[in-house]
């Protein structure tokens, strides 16, 4: 969907009343200095959830100095799928938006993901590779991967993606248990995007800029990850159900 687009149906859903809840799910490792920036851009969400691997840094306590507000849920380091799959069911609000925690995603797109679910979507998808999308992070191994990776989902689900492996995420929180998720490690991204799939979800794209990391290190290994979602693509591969453009409802709709 083109970004005007976009803004017409932000501006539509913005003067309604049903404007729905938003939690912000938050896998963290290490990420203290970058959660100093994030968290207090994170004025336009109602629950924040940090979903911290045993950090080192800091982390959680600086969460409790910044956003005393936030949940907090501790559990060992296993991976950012395992961490994702506690923050969705810790969730309480009607909205579940995935944005990591190392300032590359900048939380002002949230409304925009937002609107998409208003308009009828089950889960929006950010992509770095349609029109007004980009990144300032994406090595030349890491784009060739991403490309191929979403030529071959594009080819066994028959859909039409620009970017299969970006983690800003947002879906409707009634359609978690619908969508099956088991992963522990960065190929949850893939299964939670191919599932909706199979499940017969609607599923939409929505420009954004990827920033760089803010400090530390990407926990992402290229050739491993890779291949785990290799393996989601093809172990999750059912017959696709056919897709229908819904119909721009007034208000907000929980999914049943």
């Amino acid at each position: 969907m083109q970004s005007g687009a976009v803004l017409h149906h932000l501006d539509a859903a913005r003067h309604r009343a049903s404007w729905p809840t938003v939690s912000a799910v938050i896998p963290t490792l290490n990420e203290a200095e970058n959660l100093r920036w994030l968290l207090p851009r994170l004025s336009g969400v109602d629950e924040i959830i940090i979903v911290d691997g045993e950090s080192q840094d800091g982390s959680a306590d600086l969460v409790r100095k910044l956003r005393p507000d936030a949940v907090i849920i501790e559990q060992p380091p296993i991976g950012k799928g395992a961490a994702m799959r506690a923050g969705f069911h810790a969730a309480t609000s009607d909205v579940i938006v995935s944005i990591d925690a190392d300032g590359s995603m900048d939380p002002k797109e949230i409304d925009a993901f937002v609107a998409l679910i208003c308009c009828g979507f089950d889960v929006v998808k950010g992509s770095r590779h349609c029109v007004g999308g980009g990144s300032d992070d994406l090595t030349l191994i890491r784009r060739a991967g991403n490309l191929w990776l979403t030529r071959l989902a594009n080819m066994l689900y028959g859909v039409r993606w620009t970017d299969l492996c970006y983690g800003y995420i947002a879906l409707r929180r009634s359609v978690v248990d619908r969508l099956g998720l088991a992963a522990d490690g960065f190929e949850i991204e893939t299964e939670l995007c191919v599932n909706a799939i199979t499940a017969g979800l609607r599923v939409a794209e929505v420009p954004s800029h990827e920033l760089d990391r803010r400090s530390g290190e990407s926990k992402l290994n290229a050739r491993r990850d890779g291949l785990r979602v290799l393996r989601t693509m093809m172990r999750n591969r059912r017959t696709p159900t056919r897709q229908v453009l819904p119909r721009y409802e007034p208000g907000f709709e929980e999914a049943g």
